[in-house]
């Protein structure tokens, strides 16, 4: 993760601010935008608080009919720097529904909650207040429930396969998971560099 957000800065180089939220948006969240992955997270240091919150509310306005939804899940005192959370809420609620995810979020010291609001208002307050990162982030960003619990009981060592993220599971499985990521981040970056608009790039609910 941190390193997916370093090469996030390094993109950043000095361009417009407007321009470039909109260029790390469908570089990082294309997978989200498509429809083959619930969510995607990325940091992003504005130039202008006040517009990006705009950028974030004409968002949020613009893809929630597809099923979408632009949060700002924390915003660094220091730095001024957010981490911007792009997901699906359909798709995110069924996997925090599930049982087995549920009881492993419990034993993290999360409340159970009926809505996908509730949980990211969790993992909001852990990421501000909490000087670790939280691992179960994780779930958020459907990631399998083995890979996460794998990661931390491995305290990131002992891992079948890296890309996205390291996993703990089938190597085959995960490398054809990371490679339809990267095949749908390529194509959605090459349009949007055509000028596509980023509408176009959704697939609806």
């Amino acid at each position: 993760l941190k390193v997916d957000m370093a090469n996030q800065e390094k993109q950043s180089g000095g361009r417009k601010m407007e321009r470039l939220f909109e260029e790390v948006f469908v570089e990082v969240c294309a997978p989200t935008l498509r429809g083959i992955k619930p969510s995607n997270l990325f940091r992003y240091q504005p130039q202008n608080r006040d517009k990006l919150l705009e950028a974030l509310d004409f968002w949020n306005r613009e893809l929630e009919p597809s099923g979408l939804q632009v949060r700002a899940l924390k915003e660094c005192s220091r730095t001024g720097a957010f981490l911007i959370l792009v997901y699906r809420e359909e798709w995110l609620h069924f996997i925090l529904g599930k049982i087995s995810v549920q009881h492993f979020l419990k034993k993290s010291g999360y409340q159970m909650k009926k809505t996908v609001d509730g949980f990211l208002r969790q993992l909001s307050n852990r990421l501000c207040l909490e000087h670790d990162f939280p691992h179960e982030i994780g779930i958020f960003l459907g990631y399998p429930l083995e890979d996460v619990v794998g990661f931390i009981e491995n305290q990131g060592k002992n891992y079948t396969c890296s890309g996205y993220w390291k996993t703990y599971g089938d190597p085959q499985e995960a490398k054809r998971r990371f490679d339809s990521y990267r095949e749908c981040t390529e194509v959605c970056r090459e349009k949007y560099r055509q000028g596509t608009p980023i509408i176009q790039l959704v697939k609806a609910a």
